[in-house]
């Protein structure tokens, strides 16, 4: 491979790399507000990426939202997504004291008596808000905690990306490599943290999904059935004044009534059923620049109901 070549194929590693250096470089305050006024001005100048966001926004605001509201929910969105990668680059270098600090849940009884039970508890969550955050204030505060993370290209983008969150304390492992992982940790009685609002295999479950087909990870489902984890909903919010608020749902049923495969689906669409509560709360936090519905392929987003 030539120098050009190999410098092409670890482009978007060295960005992150830059982008990595440059967070941590500035106070955290001023490393949010340059972000988020960034991804702001770049919110309709992003081609499919825009397009793909209104089109979400309008499905989960509704028909009979103006189109003022769908742009600015949307310009609202980037903003968040801004802030999202500045604060993940620094959490890393944070104490336990400040991200004590930055923390406050809701429902954070529903883990302690999951972990009461002894099977462990999978944290499902959406693309909402500061998930990282919430990652790393388990894992300091002591709970045994595994994430699961897509895996990248370039390989050396994806490794960057499993250092820095093991640098919050957290086990963390590759979708497709991770099971074995994350059933050791559920049956030590830990924390398995799990975004699942995104089908990237393309081999989950068919549900309905803010009143559209789509389909959604059933690897959850699959897990808490297997294990007899519970299967907790949550979010971690942001707020202002670099703080953050985290949501525990009460578990989602998962005994037994059918054969797996109708269980699964089961179980799934009650997952779906949840994220849409905790997408609702704070819609512009959800930060999905992919198409989230099969019908949203790239040259229809536009003009999407």
């Amino acid at each position: 491979m030539s120098r050009v070549s190999e410098f092409r194929r670890l482009a978007p590693y060295y960005g992150y790399r830059a982008i990595d250096g440059l967070a941590k470089s500035i106070p955290a305050p001023v490393a949010h507000r340059l972000a988020s006024t960034m991804m702001r001005g770049l919110s309709g100048r992003l081609g499919e990426r825009s397009d793909v966001v209104r089109a979400h926004m309008r499905r989960v605001l509704g028909p009979g939202v103006s189109d003022e509201t769908i742009e600015r929910t949307a310009n609202e969105c980037f903003a968040v997504f801004g802030r999202y990668w500045a604060e993940a680059f620094r959490i890393s270098t944070l104490s336990r004291a400040e991200l004590d600090a930055g923390m406050e849940w809701e429902g954070l009884v529903h883990v302690e008596e999951a972990l009461a039970l002894g099977k462990g508890a999978i944290l499902a969550m959406p693309h909402i808000g500061g998930f990282d955050w919430g990652g790393a204030w388990f894992a300091a505060s002591g709970y045994q905690t595994t994430v699961v993370a897509e895996t990248l290209e370039p390989p050396e983008l994806f490794t960057f990306f499993k250092s820095l969150r093991e640098g919050f304390g957290l086990e963390v492992v590759g979708l497709g490599e991770s099971a074995t992982a994350i059933i050791k940790r559920l049956r030590g009685n830990g924390l398995v943290g799990l975004v699942c609002d995104r089908d990237i295999s393309g081999t989950g479950a068919e549900v309905d999904f803010f009143g559209f087909p789509t389909s959604i990870p059933a690897g959850p489902a699959t897990l808490a059935l297997r294990t007899g984890a519970s299967l907790l909903p949550c979010a971690v919010y942001f707020e202002d004044d670099g703080l953050h608020r985290g949501v525990v749902r009460p578990p989602i049923g998962v005994g037994r009534e059918a054969a797996l495969r109708e269980d699964v689906q089961r179980i799934t669409q009650a997952m779906a059923r949840e994220f849409e509560h905790l997408i609702s709360l704070a819609p512009e936090q959800w930060h999905v620049l992919q198409p989230n519905w099969p019908d949203l392929v790239p040259h229809s987003v536009t003009s999407a109901p």
